[in-house]
């Protein structure tokens, strides 16, 4: 079997599962947060006069309406709030961060969970070897009830990624390339990333792949532990043993393709409005002038996002006429950044610091722009109307490419500063 059919054997109490098989299986985290959590689910337990199955498998994280920038946000908070402490959520995480970064923050998961999430971005647990998917309120209030969902087995794909990344490239210029080559429609697939390029990416690099699996289509993504994944639970605060690699596919699973790529060959991506699968070299949107440059959101802001935009940034200014915008993606986040001069160094270009949470990424808050308006971002998905005004235009990037973006006032290839010497 594959990790992924391992993971739903497991949770089903079968010995074998196979693609195509309808399983139940029982639920060993499920995660939410403010705008399709308790507000959406409360009135299905209402109705059922239900309680939650088990609190303490339960996650909660303030993300999307934090902090609140009207009344109507405001009282969707007080309603997550109640939630939580009517129900005994202990693990509730009151506008700290974004929720799938806060779970491994946190080390909510470990390798071979079976785990879901109230967000369409939950794939991102498969960074730890955790098998995660995105449901919707109805089929929450049914885990929070039962504990229980079931899964049709999905195939998986196994995409390798040989070589070594380049400087000035990461985890977000694989995956737009993926969106580019692969499209968006891989529907019921799971991804996993594997190959010499992929151990070499840190854990919140891997949770970037995972993430963007969803732009793929695919069910979920995953990644086989090792022993930075070891590494990265137990500074969460959980301990786990070594028997936790024993996670891994079979020598001799089958796999629905095989695909494989060099990464020592990739050249920073760059995707057009109005989707991730418009990606390309960066090279083809060299000159484009931006009106603002957006480094937040869950695959965007974490302290490696913001050390990546630092790097280019340190010693230059943004460009006149250009706001740089950055939301750490939790507070952990904020406070390691202050503490290691990478704040200082973004604040010193000319970077806004923004408070952490989803915002402009999801049209929250502050940060969304007008109608005509271009941004470069480092968020997972540029839709029509997503940041703001359905006449904005919005591409996507990593935290190198829109910091390199921003000082030059155009689309820009970040290699081009970090094979320079900075310049005040």
């Amino acid at each position: 079997m594959t990790l992924s059919e391992k993971i739903i054997a497991r949770a089903a109490g079968r010995d074998q599962v196979r693609p195509g098989e309808i399983v139940t299986c029982k639920v060993d985290l499920a995660m939410m947060h403010d705008s399709g959590g308790p507000r959406r689910v409360q009135p299905y337990l209402e109705r059922l006069g239900a309680k939650i199955w088990d609190p303490a498998r339960v996650v909660i994280a303030s993300d999307h309406f934090v902090p609140p920038p009207d009344v109507d946000s405001a009282e969707i908070l007080a309603l997550t709030r109640r939630f939580a402490r009517d129900h005994a959520i202990d693990a509730f995480y009151d506008m700290q961060g974004i929720c799938h970064v806060v779970l491994q923050e946190h080390a909510h998961l470990t390798p071979g969970m079976f785990a879901v999430g109230g967000d369409s971005h939950s794939p991102s647990g498969g960074a730890v070897g955790a098998f995660m998917v995105g449901i919707g309120a109805t089929e929450m209030a049914g885990v929070l009830v039962t504990g229980e969902i079931w899964v049709r087995v999905p195939e998986t794909w196994l995409i390798e990624w040989r070589g070594a990344l380049a400087p000035g490239l990461s985890a977000k210029d694989i995956m737009l390339f993926l969106c580019g080559e692969l499209g968006m429609s891989n529907d019921y697939k799971v991804m996993q990333y594997a190959g010499n390029a992929i151990a070499e990416l840190s854990m919140m690099e891997r949770l970037v792949l995972c993430n963007m699996s969803a732009e793929l289509g695919a069910k979920t993504g995953i990644i086989a532990p090792d022993a930075k994944t070891l590494a990265a639970v137990r500074a969460g605060g959980q301990a786990i043993g070594g028997d936790a690699l024993a996670w891994q596919s079979d020598p001799d699973a089958a796999y629905e393709r095989r695909l494989e790529f060099d990464a020592s060959a990739l050249a920073p991506q760059v995707a057009a409005p109005h989707s991730p699968a418009n990606s390309a070299a960066v090279g083809q949107h060299t000159g484009v002038r931006i009106d603002q440059a957006y480094i937040g959101a869950c695959t965007g802001a974490k302290l490696s996002d913001l050390h990546m935009a630092a790097q280019v940034l340190k010693g230059r200014k943004v460009a006149k006429g250009v706001r740089l915008l950055i939301a750490p993606a939790s507070t952990l986040t904020t406070r390691e950044a202050a503490a290691d001069g990478t704040l200082a160094t973004l604040v010193d270009a000319g970077a806004i610091l923004l408070p952490t949470g989803c915002g402009a990424c999801a049209g929250y808050g502050t940060g969304v722009l007008a109608s005509g308006e271009v941004c470069i971002a480092s968020t997972a998905r540029n839709f029509k109307g997503r940041m703001g005004s359905p006449g904005a235009s919005v591409y996507l990037a990593s935290p190198y490419t829109v910091a390199a973006s921003a000082v030059r006032g155009t689309i820009g290839d970040p290699r081009e500063f970090l094979n320079a010497k900075a310049t005040a």
